[in-house]
């Protein structure tokens, strides 16, 4: 097994019907496909990726459509048009056997929709810190949204998310990155971050889990930018506990890069295990037997 300093990704250019893609790729095996949150792209990642591959795994981290060295989408900005992409990408770079996928903020969402809309092309799923969940909070009038969520409230709190230490070394690529994709391409952060807001994916999560895919959900106990509400609703519709990261914000990935890679690999791990009994189980091949058990 390589070590995680051994393993560097290596960046790439290709096309989609004539537009740029940047990715980066790294390792040998296994595909595991990497989506990145929002106003970033896969760079900011470049440490923490490299621990996923070391176990065996070959990694395929592209920049979403309008971020880093990715052309934008052309026609509507729509989590439709980001998977007919994502699987425009995986055909061009020939990756058609079914790939885990881990995304991250939006890029959970994003990574939802893959699994629900191509189940054929998707063999697990790890939703780190991910929208989608749609719920902000609850009050006596019931369940408010994120949509509800006033714009003023995610400016105030998405710069606490880089105050700790553990921010320091990677707070300057996350601004340069970050500044960059303002600067290249304002409407595709402002046309993504509105597809954020208002992404409600519970009934397909719902119904990926009832299908049998293994899902891992992992949040951040001092994430400021995806409420708690938000995990519970997606660990709910998953039936999955989840698992929670203590004292670990939005973008610990960033910060915590073994960490990360660890609770991946055995996530991964876990969900290959369950996989190989449930295939194992009388009455697997029949689908009705398999989404109920």
């Amino acid at each position: 097994m390589a070590r995680p300093y051994d393993v560097r990704l290596r960046w790439h250019r290709t096309q989609i019907h004539g537009r740029a893609v940047g990715y980066g790729d790294a390792g040998d095996g296994p595909t595991v496909l990497f989506l990145h949150g929002w106003g970033l792209s896969a760079r900011p990642y470049a440490d923490a990726l490299p621990s996923i591959a070391a176990t065996g795994s070959r990694v395929i981290a592209p920049a979403l459509p309008g971020f880093g060295r990715s052309d934008p989408l052309e026609g509507d900005y729509t989590f439709d048009g980001l998977v007919a992409w994502v699987i425009e990408l995986l055909d061009t770079l020939d990756l058609r056997a079914p790939v885990a996928v881990v995304g991250h903020s939006f890029g959970g969402a994003v990574a939802v929709a893959l699994a629900w809309q191509h189940p054929d092309r998707v063999r697990s799923l790890v939703l780190v810190n991910s929208v989608g969940g749609s719920v902000w909070k609850h009050s006596r009038r019931g369940e408010r949204t994120l949509a509800d969520r006033p714009w003023w409230d995610w400016g105030l709190r998405l710069p606490g998310e880089f105050s700790g230490r553990d921010y320091r070394k990677v707070l300057p690529v996350v601004l340069g990155d970050l500044v960059t994709n303002a600067l290249s391409n304002p409407r595709a952060l402002r046309r993504a971050a509105e597809l954020a807001r208002t992404a409600d994916l519970r009934e397909e999560l719902r119904s990926l889990a009832e299908r049998g895919l293994p899902v891992s959900i992992l949040w951040g106990s001092a994430d400021k930018v995806v409420p708690e509400a938000t995990f519970l609703a997606l660990c709910e519709a998953a039936g999955s506990p989840g698992d929670i990261i203590t004292d670990a914000g939005h973008s610990w990935l960033l910060a915590d890069p073994e960490g990360f890679g660890e609770l991946v690999t055995n996530s991964a791990t876990v969900q290959r295990t369950l996989a190989e009994r449930t295939a194992s189980w009388p009455g697997a091949d029949d689908p009705d037997v398999t989404a109920t058990a």
